[in-house]
């Protein structure tokens, strides 16, 4: 399920570099909060401390409700280099249990 997730928030926040609706930010935010505070949540469960913070920090920053302004050219470099993140945590090799 982390797998799968990773890609598909890295699709959306690479996608969020076009001219799309209104709309489509505002789901991002929402599914980027829920997706982050997943990870955060696996992460933890773990012992990852130090990707359980990142994920939850990125969790709060996508969040819908209370919104960080940052413009549009500052979102976009925040996007590309969470999307290329969570990309290259894909080929992380998982810790031996």
């Amino acid at each position: 399920m982390e797998r799968p997730l990773k890609i598909i928030l890295a699709a959306l926040l690479f996608i969020c570099l076009l001219d799309m609706p209104y709309g489509y930010y505002q789901l991002v935010r929402f599914i980027g909060m829920a997706g982050f505070a997943y990870l955060a949540f696996v992460s933890f469960d773990r012992k990852e401390a130090a990707a359980g913070y990142i994920f939850m920090l990125l969790a709060l920053l996508f969040q819908p409700f209370f919104k960080v302004v940052l413009g549009r050219g500052i979102w976009n470099m925040v996007d590309v280099i969470v999307g290329a993140g969570l990309v290259l945590s894909l080929f992380n090799k998982p810790p031996k249990s």
